[in-house]
């Protein structure tokens, strides 16, 4: 057994995003027509009635001066995060306060501050979240490699590193934001955490 040594707190295995609610979720997003911008739309209010907080933290994230692509690419990992985390989790997922929002981006940047101090440390505190959620890490990674490769001469690599740092918050606070099913058992780990 591996011990990590991380601010993070582990997410609860009833937690985890399967990697078939990711790829519904990509489906049904996958048409570029008037209909699916439509539903873009509704499902950004949708998301902005279930997780005020969660939904006011990304615009505020995303409204500063940021690049185009950049910007898009945030719009579309945080929608589509929340869209596989609700489709996985339907009514276990609660509501985000503005409180556990704070306390779960506390939680990364005091892991950054950690990992940055031990020059030992060989893992990045987004290597610890996709440990956590393995299936949704690789779907965001594998859209900003894909962001970078098609527009490397004119995207600002810091905006996107904005867009990232915002995205691991949500995966967080979305994580800790799944109601335990009832009768499952509780881990060893969520008994210390």
């Amino acid at each position: 057994m591996w011990v990590r040594r991380s601010a993070i707190r582990p997410v609860p295995s009833y937690a985890g995003v399967p990697q078939h609610a990711l790829e519904t979720v990509r489906e049904g997003l996958a048409d570029d027509d008037e209909e699916a911008r439509s539903q873009l739309d509704e499902a950004f209010e949708r998301f902005e009635r279930a997780q005020p907080a969660l939904a006011s933290h990304v615009a505020e994230a995303l409204g500063r001066p940021l690049d185009e692509t950049a910007l898009a690419l945030g719009y579309f990992l945080a929608l589509t995060l929340w869209l596989a985390f609700e489709k996985a989790h339907g009514n276990h997922l609660d509501e985000v306060t503005e409180e556990q929002l704070a306390a779960t981006d506390e939680l990364l940047t005091l892991d950054e501050e950690l990992r940055r101090a031990d020059p030992a440390e060989a893992l990045d505190s987004d290597d610890v979240i996709a440990m956590e959620q393995p299936h949704v890490l690789s779907f965001v990674h594998e859209h900003i490699d894909a962001t970078l490769d098609a527009h490397a001469e004119d995207i600002d690599v810091d905006d996107v590193h904005v867009v990232y740092r915002t995205v691991l918050v949500e995966v967080l606070a979305l994580s800790y934001a799944v109601r335990r099913p009832e009768g499952y058992p509780v881990a060893k780990t969520e008994l210390l955490a």
